[in-house]
């Protein structure tokens, strides 16, 4: 706004009188422009007050179009409420706005959850469904069991989806197998079941009352017959079975290869410290303990190699090897 000029004041008296004193008759003035300033007088007329909506209407925004000035009339309701949704919706693109990579992180995570959680129930859904029901049980592992009576004996979970195998249905029809040591189940989606057993191994025959028994290195009974079987030896361990004796006895028929097992006629100890072999051959074995049997079965192999007609054998101490 244009700051308006200052209004000129009235000349002092001294002046205003030698002014009228050298004025002529005629009432013409002769100025002298060198000597004499030129003062124009105007009446003062005093200035109305305005009001703040007047001075804005008469005096415009030089910046602008006036846009800014106040309304002519007062504010409604309805004038109230759109300013408000105005501003409510200017708030809410704001927020839209600032939280746009906290909202897109948010929403990966929901569609990464969404699918593992898809994918872990229809694994879920169709590991139990029918679709993986057991069509075809195959045993492995077995020498002396016939796998056929395995998986006849197996043959209730046939149709049962291969993850709601009955464990202790397997484990009870198992149990009817004496060769059986440990077995493992396998499930080979989508309709195989594999079981993989470790049978036991025969150590030698235990003679009782009208009665020979095979057992292993644990005197588990595996089969008895009225006559003695070839290719076992026969335990002579006092305290029967159940004695550290024949414990011993059988850990060192056990590390014997299954060749040089078979040559074995007796196995006999009275404690787990003098055990003593007799092959076929005619041979004795002094053993010892049980202890170090793996180092001992080596130095038996290379003393039979090195005297195959010896008497006797020594490996109570393996290191020292002695040759009767």
């Amino acid at each position: 706004m244009r700051r308006p000029s200052a209004i000129p004041t009235s000349p002092p008296p001294a002046q205003t009188e030698r002014a009228e004193q050298s004025r002529p008759a005629d009432g013409r003035v002769d100025v002298d422009t060198e000597t004499a300033p030129i003062v124009l007088t105007a009446p003062l007329v005093p200035a109305s007050p305005l009001t703040v909506s007047e001075a804005v209407a008469v005096v415009p925004d030089e910046e602008g179009d006036g846009s800014d000035a106040e309304p002519d009339g007062p504010l409604t309701a309805r004038d109230l409420w759109q300013a408000a949704r105005a501003r409510r919706r200017a708030l809410r693109t704001e927020i839209r706005r600032f939280t746009q990579r906290s909202r897109r992180r948010r929403i990966g995570w929901i569609i990464a959850i969404a699918a593992s959680l898809l994918v872990i129930g229809g694994s879920v859904g169709a590991a139990y469904s029918p679709l993986f029901a057991v069509q075809t049980i195959t045993v492995e592992g077995t020498a002396t069991l016939k796998p056929a009576d395995v998986e006849k004996a197996l043959s209730s979970q046939v149709g049962r989806p291969l993850a709601l195998v009955d464990a202790s249905a397997v484990k009870a029809a198992l149990v009817g197998f004496p060769l059986i040591e440990t077995y493992r189940l396998e499930a080979h989606p989508p309709h195989d079941l594999v079981v993989r057993i470790v049978e036991r191994t025969p150590v030698g025959v235990v003679e009782e009352p009208g009665r020979f028994t095979v057992v292993d290195v644990a005197g588990v009974a595996l089969s008895t017959t009225e006559q003695r079987p070839d290719g076992y030896a026969l335990i002579d361990a006092a305290g029967g079975t159940g004695s550290s004796a024949f414990a011993a006895v059988a850990t060192a028929l056990r590390s014997l290869p299954a060749d040089l097992r078979a040559q074995v006629v007796t196995a006999s100890a009275t404690t787990p410290d003098d055990i003593v072999l007799q092959l076929s051959a005619g041979a004795k074995v002094v053993w010892g303990s049980a202890d170090g049997s793996a180092e001992k079965t080596l130095a038996l192999l290379a003393l039979m190699k090195a005297n195959p007609d010896a008497s006797s054998y020594d490996v109570s101490s393996p290191g020292v090897g002695v040759v009767g």
